[in-house]
């Protein structure tokens, strides 16, 4: 009987000579480190990454098509020649694969000013060209919405006051910013009318406050990169030639 309590004591006291001491956190240090020209690239590391680094260069660099002029997007009031070549491309390149699906062709294409990230310098495009110019991961979708969102759509642009680039319209506003004029292909504009609007995943989500692709009948997704459209454009064309249009005007 002692024998038995004596390993229950013993037992008890190595359970608590093994508890665990709690530890709590009391603080965090850190200090910044400036990374400038003074800090020594480790040569390991960079014999590493060359071939890599040497590789993406390469690449970027190669010449898809050749620009005989400065494409600016600050160069025009209501349209610009980079926004008509912005969404001339993406109604060149996405529409036949739209129709392919839906056996419906585009009827028109909006974008975003701000989504235009870069210029397009005089001389060779190249693939950096189109990374700078859409560096973002933004596709093209098609919504189908009633005219009366059409509508929305080109009271947006007159009080917008900015150049978002867009495809297939004729849009004329006066010196109130007030719509005179809005055609799709050439034709007035009817309410009960589904039209396909081609834009970006963004601009529908309501990006740019473009709310009015909402409520649309149907969303498409092409699984097609807006980047990916200017790529594929600048490979099978020699030069680019876009200008500034009456496309979308103010008449004073």
């Amino acid at each position: 009987m002692i024998f038995k309590q004596l390993i229950i004591a013993f037992s008890l006291v190595f359970l608590v000579g093994c508890k665990t001491n709690t530890v709590n956190l009391a603080k965090i240090e850190g200090k910044q480190i400036p990374v400038s020209e003074e800090i020594i690239p480790d040569p390991t590391l960079t014999d590493f990454i060359k071939p890599y680094h040497d590789h993406v260069v390469k690449t970027l660099d190669s010449v898809l098509a050749y620009a005989p002029a400065s494409y600016n997007k600050s160069n025009g009031e209501f349209n610009t020649a980079i926004g008509n070549l912005m969404a001339d491309i993406v109604y060149e390149q996405a529409n036949p694969i739209f129709k392919s699906r839906t056996n419906h062709d585009i009827d028109f294409v909006i974008l975003n000013h701000g989504g235009i990230r870069s210029q397009i310098p005089k001389g060779d495009i190249t693939l950096k060209t189109a990374y700078e110019i859409m560096p973002f991961e933004n596709s093209i979708v098609v919504a189908s919405v009633k005219g009366k969102n059409v509508n929305e759509a080109m009271e947006y642009l007159s009080k917008a006051k900015r150049p978002h680039p867009v495809s297939q319209l004729k849009l004329i506003i006066n010196s109130d910013f007030d719509v005179t004029e809005a055609k799709v292909k050439g034709k007035d504009i009817d309410e009960n009318k589904t039209y396909y609007i081609a834009t970006n995943d963004y601009l529908y989500n309501g990006g740019d406050h473009m709310t009015f692709f909402q409520p649309s009948d149907s969303l498409y997704v092409l699984n097609y990169k807006w980047r990916n459209a200017l790529i594929d454009y600048f490979t099978k064309v020699d030069t680019i030639n876009s200008v500034i249009d009456d496309r979308f005007i103010q008449l004073k």
